[in-house]
């Protein structure tokens, strides 16, 4: 990628910047996905190539601004994968696929915790997500802090309590 980026190199190549390889990715990540809908595992392969690509894509793009380095990507991915397995790297212990997971997101939390002082439950959801995916991201965190109602019945009366406490705030 260096070679194709640089003044000798592919003039497309030299064109891109982050934001003209986005759709790219995208286009990847879904061709990844239908090749394993299909059970393509030779087209996964090659697909999962393609993802690859853009990721270090990117990572030269970045090298060449010195804003980090493919290196710094792979060293994140393996601190990560140590932190969120301690059962495995540490000293934790996890017997089930559901307690591994309710450790990955106590400590998924935490970290997001020490990276901000005021954590957001609903401000790391992308924001380029799909809709239908983005909303499901929104409920399910709504919902694990009890946002959550059995019935729309339940949700029209909170919301009447809520419209109630905002005219009281308002002096109406």
């Amino acid at each position: 990628m260096a070679r194709l980026r640089s003044p000798e190199g592919c003039p497309w190549d030299r064109q891109q910047s982050f934001d003209s390889i986005k759709p790219y990715l995208l286009e990847e990540t879904y061709e990844v996905l239908d090749a394993i809908d299909a059970r393509n595992w030779r087209g996964l392969a090659e697909e999962l190539g393609d993802l690859l690509l853009e990721a270090v894509f990117f990572a030269q793009m970045a090298a060449e601004q010195k804003l980090f380095s493919i290196e710094d990507s792979l060293d994140a991915i393996n601190q990560k994968l140590e932190r969120r397995h301690p059962h495995v790297f540490g000293s934790g212990t996890a017997k089930t696929p559901e307690e591994v997971k309710l450790r990955w997101d106590e400590i998924k939390a935490q970290e997001k915790a020490e990276k901000s002082q005021t954590p957001e439950l609903l401000g790391s959801v992308p924001r380029s997500l799909p809709a239908l995916a983005e909303a499901s991201q929104l409920t399910s965190r709504a919902a694990g802090v009890g946002f959550d109602w059995p019935n729309a019945g339940q949700v029209l009366e909170k919301l009447d309590e809520e419209l109630k406490e905002l005219a009281e705030a308002r002096g109406e």
